[in-house]
Order: structure tokens, then sequence, then C-alpha cells
């Protein structure tokens, strides 16, 4: 009996010596991707407060010797940032809006409704999570430019620019969203048959319950997206760069290639810009990141 006590408590002794171990192993790789992270975005905040001399000096200092801070008021001055700003801000709220608007009634269709071909159809629509952007970026901007009518162009979409130079070029090819459609799918899937039932009975017809149920329901699902949405519409530089040729069109990343020059790089004036360029996404992620987490795993649950 003592020899037998003897093994179990030696078996649990390993066991929490083995616990503790991982635990740890867990937090160092933690701390060391936050370490990398973070240390990232001092860098670049700091940078943006040197002198121009100081951040093409071959000793690397992490702290400014003189805090510069009016360059955050230089780079304001030096150009239209107002109008990036605006340009960037108008795109994205209105791209968020109306992607969730649209993929929460097609993620509601998929998720709820019986109709023939839906399988095939989901399938079909994710595929577009399958390809990179830049596959068919060419037809876009052929589809976008023969707009009948628009931007000079004929009945027959030809002799102008169509919807080319524009906020429609910017917004309409963003409003599908795959991934959307599947993060909202997934999440209405783990609603019960039993929800649904009752509010029929109670005279409710499909848009009433995704109107009344569903969507007071989705606050978790919707943050996740707008997170995700919010982020890559902001931060795209090649779409933009590709559907706009006029200066007071340009996005806030078409605007930070300015201070890259023929004979060097402004660093001062370019990590200023860049820290108020993903300030608007640190405090989107700041004040949802409850729901973005909440969001993420209940998506994947059946």
């Amino acid at each position: 009996m003592l020899s037998l006590t003897e093994n179990i408590k030696k078996t649990k002794s390993g066991k929490h010596i083995y616990n503790i171990t991982v635990h740890g192993i867990t937090w160092l790789l933690v701390f060391g991707l936050a370490i990398l992270v973070l240390g990232t975005l001092f860098i670049a905040f700091f940078t943006s407060l040197k002198q121009p001399e100081e951040t093409i000096s071959a000793a690397f200092q992490f702290f400014p010797k003189h805090w510069k801070w009016s360059n955050y008021i230089d780079v304001l001055k030096g150009d239209i940032w107002w109008r990036y700003y605006f340009n960037s801000a108008f795109v994205t709220v209105v791209v968020v809006l109306l992607s969730i608007l649209l993929s929460s009634l097609a993620g509601f269709a998929f998720a709820r409704l019986e109709f023939k071909g839906r399988q095939v159809l989901f399938i079909l629509f994710l595929c577009g999570m399958m390809l990179p952007s830049q596959v068919y970026i060419i037809p876009q901007y052929i589809l976008l430019r023969s707009i009948p009518m628009a931007g000079g162009n004929s009945i027959l979409g030809k002799g102008g620019l169509g919807l080319l130079n524009t906020y429609w070029a910017l917004i309409i090819p963003f409003l599908a969203a795959p991934l959307g459609v599947f993060l909202i799918k997934q999440y209405y899937m783990g609603f019960p048959k039993a929800l649904d039932e009752a509010a029929t009975l109670d005279g409710c017809n499909s848009f009433d319950i995704y109107r009344y149920i569903y969507l007071p329901l989705s606050k978790p699902v919707f943050a996740t997206f707008s997170i995700l949405k919010f982020t890559g519409t902001w931060n795209d530089y090649f779409y933009p760069l590709i559907m706009t040729n006029s200066k007071s069109m340009y996005n806030v990343q078409i605007a930070l290639q300015k201070y890259k020059g023929e004979f060097g790089v402004e660093w001062n004036y370019l990590m200023a810009a860049a820290v108020m360029s993903i300030t608007p996404i640190l405090l989107v992620f700041i004040f949802c990141q409850k729901y973005f987490t909440q969001g993420i795993v209940t998506s994947g649950l059946k």
C-alpha cells in the first residue's frame, strides 16, 4: 500500500511539474511575441519624434535625443492629409456597414432557409476566399470602366472612365465578403431550430425572424467581421492604386508613399504618418476585442 501511494504521489508530482513547464514555455512564447509586436510599434512611434539626422544615424538610439512633436503637425500641414483620411474613413465605414448587412442576410439564408442548391451555391460562394484579389482585379477594372452612362460613358459603356476614380469604385467590389458570410452562417447555425419554430408560430416571416431575433444576438460575430473588414479596407493599397488616378481620391496608404523619395526616405515623417494611420485600427480593436474573441470562438461551433 505504501509503495502504491508513493507511486501515485510521484505521478501527480510529475504531472504537476510537466504542467508548470508547459505553462512556463507558453508564457515565454507569448511574452516574446508581445515584445516583438509592441517593440515594433514603439520603434515606429519614437522614430516619428526624432530629428531627420537621427533617423539616418549609423548608431541606433531607441529614444530620440530631442522630442520633436512638431513632426505630426508638419505631416498634417505638408499635404491634404485631411482628404486622405476622409477618403479612407468614408470608404471603410460604408464598406463595413454595407458588408455586414449583405453578409448577414446571406449568412441567415444559408444557415436557416431551405432552398434547392443551397450547399452547392454556398461552396461556389466560398470560392471567393480561395482566390487572391490580384487574380480578378483586371476584370473588375474593365467592368467598372464600362458602366453605361457613368463617367462620360455612352449607353454602350464606352468613351469615358465609368466608375473609375470615384468612391463607387472603392466600395462596390468590397461589398462581396465570402469570409463574412462564412462566419455569420456558422454563428447562426448554433441557434436552436426551436427558436425559428416559435417565431413562426407567433406569425413572424423569415425576414421578421432575421430582424427581431438574429440581428440583436449577432453583436459578437458582427464585431469580429467588422474588425477584419475594417483592417482589410483601411490598409488596402493595391486596389485604390489601380482604381484611382487623382490625388484627391488617394487614401492614407497611397499617401504614405510620398515620403519615399528617389534619394532617400523621410523616416520621421513616414513614421508619424504611419502612427496616425494605424491609430483607428487600434482603437477599433480595443473597443471591440471582447466581442471579437467571442465571435471567433462561437463562429466555429454548431
